[in-house]
């Protein structure tokens, strides 16, 4: 991916490929080979689809309780149960 600004990749990327990369990045710079100015470029890549999987998880989360009104209009968050 090609560096881009937080607003510019939601225009090219998906959340499950900003994830896949992110985990690309996360095991590339634990395996400590790359020149520091690499990584540090790598990093902040890093950080901006961070904030993008957080944005959109934090309006999934929105639509969720939305969904999830009660009677009388009111609104209500419940916490979600995942197998484990």
């Amino acid at each position: 991916m090609e560096e881009e600004t937080g607003k510019e990749i939601g225009k090219t990327v998906t959340f499950e490929d900003a994830m896949k990369r992110l985990e690309n990045i996360a095991e590339t710079l634990g395996e400590g080979t790359l020149p520091l100015e690499d990584s540090l470029k790598m990093f902040e890549e890093g950080m901006e689809l961070c904030k993008f999987c957080n944005k959109k998880l934090d309006e999934a989360g929105y639509k969720v309780e939305k969904l999830m009104e009660k009677e009388g209009g009111e609104i209500s968050a419940e916490e979600f149960k995942t197998e484990e």
